[in-house]
């Protein structure tokens, strides 16, 4: 490990008298060069950057005058070289590096505004192998780092919020810098360089179809500063992916009170739920609380798969979120503000339940323009003590062709519907999970017991706590049922028709207990926990 140096202190203002430009994004490129120029300090920049200056009749230098070299390699070198990071990197009150900038001929540069090649926004745009790899950007991270790692002397932008910082320290400190400012922009130079790189790193990953590559990294760009976490004491924020899917993450946010922690990851929930549900074959409405669904229905219109869906549990849907797979409209709009609710999250909105919307000005309304795909490959993580555990998104969608028979009893065409609606649902509520649905209406959920048998029989309580019942009803399990109890259950509070995954060593067992009772109990091989 390098020792430190026994380098002099820096300057709590230090003056800015070069800066080098270089930026794939110009926005404000022109205003900031015009006001670094005006303020006496030496512009130099690269290819299409310092044509942009130029053009608009600004001095600036080409980086090749510095260095003595032409940019080559199709401009892959042309910042990589003795003279600029020795001018980014030379600690100007230390005597050695002082010497030797002297006899090499090298300038300090105060001041670096780079950012990065687009190979975010490429990847996401669907590019070739070779195009992705060609806007991986190597010189400007290499001057990013270089100049953050001198931030005593350096001040570094990668944005345009940054260089508007870095303006207004230096018009009210006399053309220098502080060194807190050049701190900060340091930590959120090297924050960009990581989250940069682990873009780069996970689509290589990707590419190579590794699962689990040696190491992994995540990366975010802050949304939100949240006033507290899941609880009052608990500090929060809310990040975005460099491509995120559509969802909360990419939501405008119509009206209503800032989003908390606990409202995103329920909303999240809602709308994940919700996507499982073409709109070309029935408008579809899942309520949720605290990330478990309390009703799910489809509906001939929207109003309708709202009131079968608030029909399973109303009293649990006070407070909770709203998700459509479809366009809000002011019929359903009007029935929705008549409950307390949170957030209503929707593809689209119209104007009148806009209009309706803005009359309670504390509910949140977010539209996204379109839904998640739900069976678009990604992965998911989660904390632990000194880690975090990853896999891949929970894809699995059954047909009709996927369901093994294992009872007497054939399940009939409507029994197959109900049985697949309902184990759709499952897939979304915490484990371990019981649902009783029928004619695409969930009609009792158990969510989160810690045997089945309690789950099948809470979520027939519910049912009959709301007057739907359950006769003829598929019931759905997200796990095997371990022994007969649960699915005896089911059976008493009505279902004719069990979906689960099978594979215990009891189900022999359970297969006798339905045909028993006479249902009709199908096998999907797939597991859908969710704990």
């Amino acid at each position: 490990m390098p020792a430190a140096p026994d380098f002099p202190p820096a300057p709590d203002l230090h003056p800015i008298r070069r800066a080098l430009l270089s930026v794939s994004d110009k926005t404000g490129l022109v205003e900031a060069a015009r006001t670094l120029s005006e303020m006496g300090v030496e512009l130099v920049s690269t290819g299409g950057t310092r044509k942009a200056i130029s053009d608009a009749g600004l001095p600036v230098k080409d980086i090749s005058e510095l260095t003595g070299f032409p940019e080559m390699m199709d401009g892959r070198v042309k910042t990589l070289h003795p003279i600029v990071h020795g001018g980014l990197l030379g600690v100007r009150d230390a005597p050695e590096h002082k010497a030797a900038m002297d006899e090499h001929g090298i300038g300090g540069i105060d001041l670096v505004y780079v950012n990065l090649y687009p190979f975010e926004q490429t990847v996401a745009s669907g590019a070739d192998y070779e195009t992705a790899v060609e806007n991986i950007d190597i010189g400007g991270p290499a001057m990013i780092r270089s100049a953050a790692k001198n931030h005593g002397y350096v001040a570094v932008c990668t944005e345009p919020s940054d260089v508007a910082e870095v303006l207004e320290a230096l018009k009210a400190n006399g053309g220098k810098t502080p060194l807190s400012l050049r701190k900060t922009l340091a930590a959120r130079a090297y924050a960009r360089t990581a989250s940069y790189d682990a873009a780069i790193s996970s689509w290589f990953a990707a590419q190579l179809g590794e699962e689990a590559p040696r190491r992994r990294a995540f990366a975010g760009e802050l949304v939100q500063t949240m006033r507290y976490g899941e609880n009052p004491h608990q500090a929060a924020a809310f990040y975005r992916d460099a491509n995120p899917r559509v969802g909360v993450a990419t939501a405008r946010q119509l009206q209503g009170k800032e989003l908390s922690y606990n409202n995103i990851n329920d909303t999240d929930a809602a709308f994940e739920l919700i996507a499982e549900f073409d709109p070309a074959k029935a408008p579809a409405v899942a309520i949720i609380k605290h990330a478990n669904p309390c009703g799910v229905a489809t509906g001939a219109t929207v109003l309708e798969a709202y009131q079968r869906a608030l029909a399973c549990d109303p009293v649990s849907a006070f407070g909770g979120i709203i998700a459509l797979n479809t366009r809000l409209d002011a019929a359903t709009a009007e029935k929705i503000l008549e409950l307390f609710t949170e957030v209503v999250i929707a593809p689209e909105v119209d104007d009148d339940s806009a209009a309706l919307f803005a009359k309670k000005k504390n509910v949140r309304l977010l539209t996204t323009g379109g839904l998640p795909d739900a069976l678009t490959p990604g992965v998911t993580f989660k904390s632990v003590s000194g880690g975090f555990l990853v896999q891949s998104r929970d894809t699995a969608r059954l047909t009709a062709a996927d369901l093994k028979v294992v009872t007497k009893r054939e399940p009939t065409e409507a029994e197959v519907r109900d049985m697949l609606f309902a184990f759709t649902l499952a897939k979304h509520v915490k484990s371990n999970a019981i649902v009783y649905a029928k004619d695409g209406q969930s009609l009792g959920i158990g969510a989160g017991q810690m045997n089945r048998k309690d789950s099948a029989r809470i979520a027939a309580l519910r049912a009959a706590d709301f007057n739907l019942d359950l006769t003829g009803s598929a019931c759905a399990s997200e796990a095997f049922f371990p022994f007969p109890d649960g699915l005896i259950q089911a059976a008493e509070a009505g279902c004719t028709a069990v979906i689960q995954p099978g594979g215990s060593i009891g189900d022999q067992k359970v297969i006798d207990a339905a045909d028993e009772r006479g249902l009709a109990m199908v096998f999907t091989g797939v597991r859908v926990f969710r704990h």
